[in-house]
């Protein structure tokens, strides 16, 4: 703390003064706040590295320095001064340096325009260069800068430099906590070392398992004895979300998880160590993105029908690839089977768009496969039902984007649902197999496929 505040001081980040009468008052002097800035989406991540990894292209990591002194404060601001950190000599700082990383953010934002970079409309933490020649994406202070050559890419990167103190970090190996591995079969993505972190848990000796959950058991919000320490089993929990950014297979397993902070029982957190003894056994696992042509987008989608005991709602669950890379996956709660279907198809709207802005147009609709017969006749066939009036939203939205050709519905085999992953335990062959289909690899094994 005491290095961060002197950073604070050399910076000149404020000034000491008597607190003026009637500052800072809620609706005349300041309204709402916005502080924060954009970060980039586990989608978009995927989806640009995906794009460079197929056109073999240098992908960089440049990392900004001290982003708070960059922006401009509009406002004349008045905080107490930080608890240990008290100069007698006045009562009050006045800020002279913005406080907030929006501002930084529009700094960047508009140097960059400068540059010839035009932020994505679908995600305003991606910056796309003239003709895609370029990607940037932005997280707070951390930057992934692709280009079409080495020369462009160091070109732009010393033009960033020249006007925000920052430093390349060369060829992409961790960016948010994530390993990056490259070789000639493409990424490998991991968070090996995040994983390595089980000691808090008491679990670093236990022994591995190959499955996550029991495919028959169902858990509940109020069986069972309460834990001791609910603190923990939050903590746990949310490390464990945190890993679904390279690990899909946890999503499901995950999810059902995180829907009992609230009062965790001790069933509950014996999930959470089985699903800790599965990530000790698969420690060596990681995401692929391979390098074979961006062409096609297929989808999957499923729903486990009323799999929560306690609300009745459905567990809904799909994955989205871009030829043989999976770019997006979720697992969640909804209220009605069919529902799952316009989720998925809003997600592949939006990739689309995405891919538009990055110049990579789509000619073909992107499938998406569902198992359930009545969810397909029903995303073609304008017939009107009583018993769908509450979906009738999602059906219309369906529908219009089914007839401006842009999604395609079509029925898939359970055998072959892989989104079923994502909504119920499955027995341990189908578990690996389905897993191998979400572009789960060891560096060293085969990628091909999948």
């Amino acid at each position: 703390m005491a290095d961060e505040y002197q950073a604070l001081l050399n910076n000149d980040t404020w000034r000491l003064m008597p607190k003026p009468p009637g500052a800072n008052r809620h609706g005349i002097d300041y309204d709402e706040t916005f502080s924060l800035s954009p970060v980039v989406k586990p989608v978009m991540i995927h989806a640009v590295l995906g794009i460079a990894t197929s056109r073999q292209r240098p992908i960089h990591q440049l990392d900004v320095k001290n982003v708070f002194p960059h922006g401009h404060l509009e406002e004349t601001i008045y905080c107490q001064q930080p608890p240990g950190f008290v100069d007698p000599s006045s009562t009050l700082l006045i800020l002279t340096i913005p406080p907030s990383l929006r501002t930084w953010y529009q700094q960047f934002g508009t140097y960059t325009h400068q540059l010839g970079f035009i932020a994505s409309a679908t995600d305003t933490s991606l910056f796309v260069y003239r003709g895609a020649t370029t990607y940037l994406l932005l997280y707070v202070d951390d930057i992934i800068l692709t280009a079409s050559s080495a020369d462009l890419l160091q070109l732009l990167a010393d033009r960033l430099h020249s006007e925000f103190a920052m430093t390349d970090l060369g060829d992409l190996h961790h960016f948010l906590g994530i390993s990056v591995t490259r070789s000639s079969e493409g990424l490998f993505l991991s968070q090996r070392q995040y994983v390595l972190d089980l000691q808090r848990a008491g679990m670093a000796e236990c022994h591995a398992t190959s499955t996550l959950v029991d495919a028959r058991a169902k858990l509940s919000a109020t069986e069972g004895d309460p834990i001791v320490d609910p603190s923990e089993y939050r903590s746990l929990a949310g490390a464990l979300q945190y890993l679904t950014l390279t690990c899909p297979d946890l999503a499901y397993a995950v999810q059902q998880a995180c829907l009992f902070m609230h009062d965790p029982r001790k069933m509950h957190l014996a999930l959470i160590k089985r699903i800790l003894r599965y990530v000790k056994g698969s420690l060596f696992a990681s995401l692929h993105i391979g390098t074979r042509r961006v062409d096609k987008p297929v989808a999957y989608s499923d729903a486990n029908w009323v799999g929560c005991l306690d609300s009745h709602h459905s567990t809904l669950g799909f994955c989205v690839f871009l030829s043989n890379r999976l770019v997006s996956w979720s697992s969640k709660r909804a209220e009605a089977e069919y529902r799952v279907v316009a989720h998925v198809v809003a997600e592949c709207c939006w990739l689309r768009q995405l891919l538009q802005e990055l110049h990579v147009p789509l000619k073909v609709a992107t499938v998406i496969y569902y198992d359930n017969v009545s969810a397909v006749y029903m995303a073609a066939n304008p017939v009107h039902h009583r018993r769908t009036k509450h979906i009738e939203i999602d059906i219309h939205f369906i529908r219009e984007k089914v007839a401006l050709g842009e999604v395609r519905i079509l029925h898939v085999p359970s055998q072959y649902q892989f989104a079923d992953i994502m909504t119920k335990g499955l027995p341990v062959q189908m578990f690996q197999d389905f897993r191998y289909s979400l572009c789960i690899r060891s560096p060293d094994a085969s990628t091909e496929g999948g």
